[in-house]
Order: structure tokens, then sequence, then C-alpha cells
């Protein structure tokens, strides 16, 4: 593309209607972002060392204790001992914050499905492997 600029606008354009979205979704469930953030993580993931779950997330463990505390206190993940690592300390969904993450899942691919509607398949298909190529410079 000739123009950066554009490029930049359109990123910046499709950054904010994302992020707006997101925020609103989130403040409907009463969650903040990084605690839903948390929940799509272990979601995926299952259950995690607090270490791996905060490296996910791009926090410090120190960061990442509140944020847990507070989830634990919603009843929405559940901390376990490691089986094989006394030391390591498990964070996993309870069955609260399993529902969560599938109503959170679901309104996801609902946004996918909006969002790429108007694409034929091989666009669709063309825009997967662009943001694969973007995700991995991230």
């Amino acid at each position: 593309m000739s123009d950066p600029t554009l490029l930049t606008q359109r990123i910046v354009e499709f950054y904010e209607k994302l992020s707006s979205w997101e925020h609103s979704v989130v403040r409907d469930q009463g969650l903040t972002l990084p605690q839903v953030h948390a929940l799509e993580i272990l979601g995926t993931h299952k259950a995690l060392r607090m270490k791996e779950l905060a490296e996910k997330m791009g926090v410090t463990t120190g960061t990442l204790t509140v944020l847990a505390d507070r989830l634990v206190k919603a009843e929405m993940i559940q901390r376990k001992p490691h089986e094989k690592d006394r030391r390591s300390i498990l964070v996993e969904l309870t069955e609260k914050g399993q529902a969560v993450f599938e109503e959170h899942d679901a309104l996801h691919h609902q946004l996918t499905h909006d969002i790429t509607v108007s694409l034929s398949e091989e666009e669709c298909e063309q825009f997967s492997s662009l943001l694969e190529k973007i995700n991995r410079e991230f």
C-alpha cells in the first residue's frame, strides 16, 4: 500500500471498534476486561500454573494474584495444588467460570460471523492467514 497513513487509520479504526465491542460485552457481564481475558485463556488451555497464566496475559504474577483473588471470590476460578510440583499452584475454571467462558466464546463466534458475513470463503481464508501472520509478530 502506497499510503501508510491510510493503513494506520484503518488499523486504528478496526481496533477502536473491536475494543468498544469488547468493553460493552464485558461491562454487561459485570467483569473487567483482564478478568474476562483470564477466563478466556483458562477456558482454552484448562488448568495453568499462575506463572503460565501471567505470561499468556502479559502481566506480572503480582498483578495476576490480585485478579485471581477477585475471580476466586466471584467463584469463577479455583486454585489447587499442582499434582507433580508441590511448589506450584494451578488455577482452573469453576462451573460458573466455564459458563461465563462459553457465553463469551459464543459472542466471539457471533462477532466473527458479523465481521466476515460479507466476505467470500476465499477472502475469509486470506483474512485468517493475514491475522495469523500479524499475530506472530506480536
